[in-house]
């Protein structure tokens, strides 16, 4: 954004008093981080394309805007788009202007683009059950391979989103005779911080989600901090793990599966568990407590192609 990006203020709001200033770093924390930096970015192209053509980007018209999503259409996703006509509108509304995304020469425009290139989102491959055991499977006994076989049988069994996964701290588990109780302190449908539980269950199988955590910490030797973390090549144990890693993780796991790993992701292992319990017939109410998603439809998403053939029609009607 303009200005102080990574508070989201704009130039030409200035504080102008204490009172104000601390108004407007509530409102920076309004959103989550990723999605301040995902709007930083948004911003600075729609500024860099209105400099590029001369036009003023804030305020913007209604028909630069439009004629910005048009440009952008071939490069970008819809979804993509959808997000930087948010970043815009939110630019505008934190200087004080205010912009119409209903206006015709925006939203005729967006009902366009919808219409010509659809709205489906590419989505990771979900790394199901079988999957995530024959990526386990691949993971030696090397300090390494503890950890990344610890990252996908708990990750799935958890649901867990990449971002959570690694800010999963000693002190957020409790053991319990059943398994294992997570705190989740704050997530992507938990921007407020009000925190989730969510328990991992022993199965006693070889790929018990809670026996692989235990034997990475054993070997580790972590006892306080972070879960997961970075290991060089040399066997030491970093400080940390980035989320990016998480995807590389499933990526080089899957690979040595013999799966595509381009159609894998970070967001593999909470996919995978939604479609996994899906295809088991589990209840949709107790596969969204463990996902955390924040409705229904959104759950759905995963559940749907998963039970395509669950008392499929096509059967019953005797061809």
């Amino acid at each position: 954004m303009t200005g102080d990006v990574s508070g989201f203020v704009c130039r030409g709001v200035p504080a102008v008093t204490a009172v104000v200033g601390n108004a407007q770093a509530y409102a920076a924390v309004s959103m989550s981080g990723a999605t301040r930096k995902a709007y930083q970015g948004d911003w600075s192209d729609f500024q860099g394309w209105c400099d590029g053509l001369g036009l003023q980007a804030l305020p913007a018209t209604p028909e630069s805007v439009g004629a910005y999503l048009a440009a952008k259409t071939k490069l970008l996703a819809v979804s993509t788009l959808m997000r930087r006509l948010a970043a815009v509108a939110t630019a505008h509304r934190l200087a004080g202007h205010q912009l119409d995304t209903r206006h015709p020469a925006i939203r005729d425009v967006m009902r366009g683009i919808r219409r010509v290139h659809g709205v489906a989102q590419k989505r990771a491959a979900p790394a199901t059950t079988d999957r995530v055991k024959a990526m386990a499977d691949h993971c030696d006994a090397s300090l390494l391979g503890v950890r990344d076989r610890a990252i996908l049988l708990f990750g799935f069994a958890g649901a867990f989103r990449r971002s959570e996964l690694v800010r999963v701290e000693i002190e957020h588990l409790e053991e319990t005779a059943d398994g294992i109780r997570i705190h989740i302190p704050r997530s992507k449908s938990d921007q407020e911080g009000q925190g989730q539980d969510i328990g991992v269950m022993r199965t006693g199988t070889a790929y018990c989600p809670v026996q692989a955590l235990q034997l990475w910490l054993q070997a580790a030797a972590i006892q306080e901090g972070l879960v997961f973390r970075g290991v060089d090549r040399h066997g030491n144990v970093g400080a940390s793990l980035s989320d990016k890693a998480i995807g590389l993780i499933v990526k080089r796991r899957a690979e040595d599966a013999g799966l595509d790993s381009s159609l894998f992701s970070g967001h593999s292992l909470r996919a995978g568990l939604a479609t996994s319990a899906a295809a088991a017939g589990l209840e949709e109410r107790d596969i969204q407590r463990q996902t955390r998603h924040q409705s229904v439809e959104q759950l759905r998403r995963y559940v749907r192609p998963a039970t395509v053939f669950q008392n499929n029609v096509t059967k019953g009607v005797g061809l």
